[in-house]
């Protein structure tokens, strides 16, 4: 049976992320041939003794670019007729709930490349990639973490890779709301006690609760998310 999910991840870190694979949902579903994700490392496709990855940039300026001729023919040699290939780089798409549920629908194959040092080569984002995703407006190291993430994002939405699915529908930003409280045993702890209408099992009482307390949240917080879920009604 192949998997519902292949992801073929390039980068120059690949130790980063080896950890982070093996563990949790990603690891689970992995085990049970739900996903099949596959990390390379880009100097494999390097062809000088020094395995050589990036180069300095035309026309000077800080930092190193990674070069086009490695990242051409590793993307070349992972491709497959279905496949959707992403850069992750600060000034791409923003990563959020609905980009990351398109994604887990849109393929059933993905070749992420990390970026590092002052990006790739432009002729690579020109000709072989076909969406650029930013994680958020901050500088991480480089792209593995940011691919980390994407990776862990998408491969929620995909079918049967979460033990609960309904927690896929109560995660923060699922109907632009950020979540409710939650709470557990003891009922009462250090004086505080667990709200009382989780104590009830009028579920339709804590429907309305946990709704209300989400959108007290998302009104505090993210103001935002309010202005663009009324506008897409």
């Amino acid at each position: 049976m192949s998997a519902a999910l292949k992801i073929d991840l390039i980068t120059l870190f690949p130790t980063m992320v080896a950890g982070f694979l093996e563990e949790s949902m990603i690891g689970r579903a992995s085990q049970r041939g739900i996903l099949d994700i596959q990390v390379h490392n880009l100097r494999d496709w390097a062809k000088d003794k020094h395995l050589t990855t990036d180069d300095r940039p035309f026309g000077g300026g800080a930092g190193m670019v990674l070069k086009p001729e490695p990242l051409f023919d590793a993307v070349e040699a992972l491709h497959s007729p279905d496949c959707l290939v992403i850069f992750m780089t600060p000034d791409g798409e923003p990563l959020n709930q609905s980009l990351s549920r398109e994604l887990a629908g849109c393929s059933r194959h993905m070749i992420i490349i990390s970026g590092h040092y002052e990006g790739i080569d432009q002729r690579v984002r020109d000709t072989l990639v076909e969406r650029e995703i930013s994680i958020g407006d901050f500088v991480i190291t480089n792209g593995t973490l940011a691919a980390a993430v994407l990776i862990d994002a998408v491969c929620r939405h995909v079918p049967k890779v979460l033990g609960e699915e309904k927690s896929l529908t109560q995660d923060s930003f699922t109907g632009n709301l950020l979540s409710f409280p939650q709470y557990t045993r003891p009922a009462e702890f250090r004086g505080m006690s667990v709200p009382e209408v989780l104590l009830t099992g009028n579920h339709a009482a804590i429907d309305q609760w946990r709704k209300e307390c989400s959108l007290t949240k998302t009104r505090a917080r993210r103001p935002d998310l309010i202005i663009k879920k009324e506008s897409e009604k």
